[in-house]
């Protein structure tokens, strides 16, 4: 009996031996300096791992495609031979510098091509493009069903965004797709069971006459999601979710009662879902932040707390207009006189009161006419102004904002 469990053990060592334990290993380093980089976030299909301190990851199993991404990065992907262990993913240092193109500009040629041609010979490296605009609309035949059934589709200014994205890869230009989520006419009209209501039950519209829809109406999150995701396969390389708040109108009724508590649990969970669908493809998750949200230690009225954000999401991306700063900042009661400070005193509040990165920030700027004061414009010394401000302070790069999608040179960096 004891011989027999003998020959036993040494059979079942022996197997263990010869059976080939399969795993999909692989190497994460910075592409200019050749250093292993740590917390590099790696994917394979919905399978996510970190990287350790030796910029190692190890997934069981064969590897099919496998993909990375780190904070002030670009993204990677390799897809080895069968069998193999992935190559070793090299990952590009990026600051992205951007322009807006709204659901109009990015289908007009004209704006089009000089916003690329500004690209061409400028500081600037990516573009901000409406996939989902202010007024609810598409601008391309997408496939998610809801769009047209709530007439999200009632203008194409993009026939084919695959092939628009594609292009504007092949010039190395970082990709974010902007989706306004809770200011939705065309959703809130075609659902109101889901909409923001008045305190006399009427349908809530706003200074544009815009509907909203609930943030705490958690059925109504999937309409956005399914649109980031799409994003995310057409290949953006990072997804920016705006309007992602409660509306800033008080004595507003919703689904919930209207507590501080209430709005943070609605706001944080979107932006939770939304990283938890876009984890497999590889994307970086990024929301609007109103600016004064760096300042106050409370929700700011909207369901935006800045220490619940950052844990969030991989970048933040205040909205740093002097104009829309109509109290001033301390020590600085008329604020369009003084974009510096604007946005170096907000971002290194910020940067104080949450011990983040710089990295993780990336501000909007403003690039058009002051509409709250004196009505001056923005021209080239007050965009650098800001520019020097948030690049002072290491941020992950900035967005010009201009509504109407006019840019120039001026105050910007040649290329």
């Amino acid at each position: 009996m004891k011989r027999t469990c003998k020959y036993a053990l040494i059979f079942l060592a022996l197997l263990l031996l010869a059976t080939e334990v399969q795993a999909c290993t692989g190497l994460v380093i910075d592409a200019g300096s050749g250093k292993p980089l740590a917390g590099a976030l790696v994917t394979r299909g919905k399978d996510v791992l970190t990287t350790g301190a030796d910029g190692r990851y190890a997934f069981p199993g064969t590897c099919a495609t496998v993909a990375a991404r780190a904070i002030g990065y670009r993204r990677a992907s390799v897809m080895p031979p069968d069998g193999e262990s992935a190559p070793t993913m090299r990952l590009a240092a990026i600051r992205p510098k951007a322009l807006y193109l709204s659901f109009w500009g990015i289908g007009h040629q004209g704006l089009r091509d000089a916003a690329l041609e500004l690209i061409e010979r400028t500081e600037l490296n990516a573009l901000v493009i409406d996939v989902k605009g202010d007024r609810g609309g598409i601008p391309y035949p997408t496939t998610v069903a809801m769009a047209d059934a709530v007439g999200a589709r009632h203008t194409t200014t993009i026939a084919d965004m695959g092939k628009l994205l594609a292009q504007l890869r092949e010039k190395h230009i970082y990709l974010i797709a902007r989706i306004v989520v809770f200011k939705d006419d065309p959703f809130a009209n075609a659902h109101p069971e889901w909409a923001v209501r008045t305190a006399g039950g009427a349908l809530f519209h706003d200074r544009e006459e815009l509907a909203w829809i609930d943030p705490s109406r958690q059925e109504a999150w999937n309409y956005s999601l399914d649109l980031a995701v799409e994003a995310a396969r057409l290949g953006f390389d990072e997804i920016q979710f705006d309007y992602v708040r409660f509306p800033d109108t008080p004595g507003l009724v919703f689904s919930v009662a209207n507590t501080e508590a209430n709005r943070i649990a609605a706001i944080s969970g979107f932006l939770a879902a939304a990283r938890q669908r876009l984890l497999p493809y590889n994307v970086f998750v990024a929301a609007d932040i109103f600016g004064y949200v760096f300042w106050n230690t409370n929700d700011t009225q909207i369901g935006q707390k800045l220490e619940v954000l950052i844990n969030r999401l991989d970048y933040l991306s205040p909205m740093l207009y002097p104009s829309g700063f109509k109290f001033g900042i301390p020590g600085y009661p008329n604020p369009v006189a003084n974009p510096y400070e604007i946005v170096h005193l907000t971002l290194k509040h910020g940067l104080e009161r949450t011990g983040i990165a710089p990295l993780r920030l990336r501000p909007w700027i403003q690039g058009f006419r002051d509409y709250a004061f004196d009505h001056r414009a923005f021209d080239g010394p007050e965009i650098r102004q800001q520019i020097d401000a948030a690049e002072k302070l290491g941020t992950n790069g900035w967005m010009l904002w201009n509504p109407r999608n006019t840019y120039s040179a001026d105050g910007l960096g040649k290329k």
